[in-house]
């Protein structure tokens, strides 16, 4: 099945390289070339190809700001970013405006090539370069929410938690678990300091979610 590919890079040389390298591959035809972001725009909503080999740093038009509207007027079109920049603020927002590939600029032509056959079959294709990247963010960002996250709290405090949902009193609380009325104050407190939180409203909440209760007050 014959795949059409549009080529976008501000450029010339770089675009005609690489329709000289696919036009001798199988099923792959070239059917335009674009020098930014806002010719590729019309290019694509008047040629309709599969693929889009995409440049990102273009003047008048960047490829991630091309990549949202393209991809907005035509979702079925697969775009490949073919860019100089591994940087993880390139990689990240060229895959959050929707680009299906990610590629740098001096890889192999065949990884380009696999590329093109694999997007165009729906799949995701990253470089390995690229995949670090991308692996690199998310353990960061695993990191900074565990970071950010509310410190634990102790099993005692879970305890205090609940039965204050549950709509008892210092005194009530202090009866049923057989602590001192200050040692369930000073709980409470911890409590809404580990949570950042100082309504019973929004304790109750914070424990329903938690599945400590189901009950609000």
């Amino acid at each position: 099945m014959e795949i059409k590919v549009l080529i976008v890079d501000d450029h010339k040389i770089m675009r005609e390289g690489l329709r000289f390298l696919l036009k001798d591959k199988p099923n792959i035809t070239v059917v335009g070339e674009a020098e930014n972001g806002r010719e590729a725009q019309g290019m694509v909503a008047k040629l309709k190809p599969d693929i889009v080999i995409m440049d990102i740093a273009m003047p008048d038009l960047n490829g991630m700001e091309a990549t949202k509207m393209i991809l907005n007027e035509n979702p079925d079109t697969r775009i490949i970013a073919l860019s100089s920049h591994s940087g993880k603020e390139f990689v990240t927002g060229m895959f959050k405006s929707g680009a299906s590939g990610y590629l740098l600029k001096d890889c192999a032509f065949d990884e380009l090539y696999d590329a093109i056959k694999a997007v165009n079959a729906k799949h995701t294709y990253l470089s390995r370069e690229i995949s670090d990247v991308l692996v690199r963010e998310y353990v960061t960002s695993i990191h900074t929410a565990i970071q950010e996250s509310p410190e634990e709290l102790s099993i005692r405090e879970k305890e205090v938690l609940q039965l204050i949902a549950e709509g008892n009193s210092t005194k009530q609380i202090a009866d049923l678990l057989f602590i001192s009325v200050k040692t369930v104050e000073s709980h409470r407190k911890k409590i809404m300091q580990k949570l950042n939180m100082f309504t019973v409203s929004e304790l109750t909440k914070h424990a329903i979610r938690m599945g400590l209760t189901s009950l609000e007050n």
